[in-house]
């Protein structure tokens, strides 16, 4: 599985598209240059059960660490794994 990604520099999402068929999807939105916020992640019932969920969330992180970027998770599933992964504390956004 190939976890791909698309942003318009207002908005973007990682996913997972297999002969022509979205199976999994993060997407966010830009806060400002240096910050997005996830903002809801679906995952088909094809993958279920996978982590594919948590790939995403993973493809997310492992981005924003090579730009020096932050993220705010707002969606529930996002939101759940930053909370229970402390590896991700690094990139999680505190505002000043």
């Amino acid at each position: 599985m190939l976890i791909q990604q698309k942003d318009d520099a207002k908005a973007g999402a990682f996913y997972i598209k297999e002969d022509e068929e979205l199976l999994a999807e993060m997407t966010y939105h830009w806060r400002n240059d240096q910050v997005f916020v996830i903002d809801h992640t679906e995952v088909s019932e094809k993958l279920a059960g996978k982590g594919v969920g948590k790939q995403l969330v993973n493809a997310a992180v492992e981005f924003v660490r090579t730009k020096g970027y932050k993220i705010i998770p707002v969606c529930p599933f996002a939101k759940k794994v930053f909370e229970r992964t402390n590896d991700y504390a690094d990139v999680l956004y505190h505002p000043a």
